[in-house]
């Protein structure tokens, strides 16, 4: 059951903030401001501003340790586990029970694996050098930070999220593209299942708005200069942002026994390889609808229970389109409605698939799909899609999240409504 959710985009810092922005119409991609980016051919981002550090995690020393995309994976983990209720649980029982509580708590975390601005440090040695290595590492010991290597550890957010919290047990960090984030949930529901913890929180986390990621995902023509278009016919690409999601799953005996709030309930998973390059996708959509078909099948479900499909949407030309293939071979004319969330605050990376998750369980327990206003024209190549620029009503309780990555990675999962309001 899933008990708990958190994250922060540039729509918001709350679960709520970026539902009202999503069902209001509001998109967060806006000039970017982190850089200069006049003579730059991507201009726009969805960025976090206006908040704090302090606001994401409140000791001053840790800052110094971290990097952006941990403050945002740490938030965004504890703001699930508080919903959750889990440590007051925790903190009512008896010592000896206490740290058996511990033991069984598990952390799985997804993240993009860092980006180029993480390496600059190491920029004056080489330019203090000439192009002699020789002398490079002494160049080196004076320039760059000696904390370098721990600020950059992709499991950072793994290993503080555990030590704030006190969860002990089992636990794993997923560095896979843009699927990071959502298999880090896939893992953290089958560790329960297989008995290695009682409860997991799951976390994924990215920070891709850095100038040298920016221009090579243009240079290979992935970059919109402008807007998020899903499968519109005038869709030219993706458009970054950064944040983090998260959410408290734990088993169903155990949230029922401590009386939790369930805001819904994981069925299952696939997660599947094309096999056919870095940046290529098949055009028949193969690999997604195989992935969608063994999370239907691990759930005894068939495509009839599924009430609305949150798609990977990335507004990428070959992406949208082949994501629109793989819908139909599996749902044929029988398509729920469609929507997609990324035209409302970017494409996070790592972090983009858990955080259509947790939107996929408000929408559920709002009964509404939300539409993408960023819609309008649908592409005729996929007249039949059920993608519309305004709400429509689910049609039952499950929803199918998508995901994508790039070496030809799609996750699929599939989740049912919670039985009480989230009150998040």
């Amino acid at each position: 059951m899933i008990t708990g959710t958190g994250a922060v985009c540039g729509a918001g810092l709350k679960i709520d903030s970026i539902w009202d922005a999503l069902v209001q119409g509001r998109s967060a991609v806006a000039p970017l401001s982190r850089w200069d980016a006049t003579a730059w051919p991507v201009k726009v981002a969805a960025e976090v501003t206006g908040v704090d550090n302090r606001t994401l995690v409140e000791d001053r020393k840790l800052h110094k340790l971290i990097l952006r995309t941990d403050l945002f994976g740490i938030y965004a983990a504890g703001a699930a586990i508080q919903q959750s209720g889990l440590t007051a649980h925790r903190d009512a029982l008896d010592p000896a029970a206490a740290v058996r509580f511990n033991d069984r708590c598990g952390v799985i975390s997804g993240s993009g694996g860092g980006t180029y601005q993480n390496n600059y440090d190491f920029f004056p040695a080489f330019t203090a050098v000439a192009g002699d290595l020789k002398n490079f590492g002494a160049e080196s010991c004076s320039t760059v930070n000696p904390m370098w290597l721990l600020r950059n550890l992709p499991n950072n957010v793994l290993c503080h999220v555990g030590i704030r919290h006190n969860f002990k047990g089992t636990n794993a960090c997923i560095t896979n593209q843009c699927v990071g984030g959502i298999m880090a949930v896939a893992e953290a529901a089958a560790a329960i299942r297989a008995g290695e913890a009682d409860r997991a929180v799951a976390v994924g986390h990215d920070t891709p708005i850095d100038a040298e990621t920016m221009l090579n995902y243009f240079q290979v023509g992935l970059m919109s200069p402008d807007a998020l278009r899903p499968f519109d016919r005038r869709r030219n690409g993706t458009v970054f942002g950064e944040g983090a999601a998260a959410v408290m799953l734990e088993k169903a005996e155990e949230a029922a026994a401590r009386g939790a709030v369930v805001l819904g309930e994981f069925l299952s998973s696939g997660c599947v390889a094309e096999a056919t390059g870095v940046l290529k996708v098949r055009p028949d959509g193969d690999g997604l609808s195989r992935a969608i078909q063994v999370a239907l099948d691990e759930a005894g479900l068939t495509a009839d229970s599924v009430g609305m499909i949150v798609a990977h949407g990335n507004g990428t030309p070959a992406s949208d389109a082949s994501e629109a293939q793989a819908l139909q071979r599996v749902f044929g004319k029988n398509l729920p409605p469609v929507t997609a969330f990324k035209w409302a605050f970017g494409h996070l990376i790592a972090a983009s698939g858990i955080l259509d998750l947790t939107l996929a369980l408000k929408a559920l327990e709002q009964k509404v799909v939300p539409g993408i206003p960023t819609l309008q024209s649908l592409d005729p190549e996929f007249s039949w899609l059920t993608v519309r620029p305004n709400a429509q009503p689910a049609r039952s309780d499950v929803a199918l999240v998508c995901c994508r990555g790039f070496g030809g990675m799609n996750v699929a999962v599939l989740v049912r409504a919670g039985t009480s309001p989230s009150g998040s």
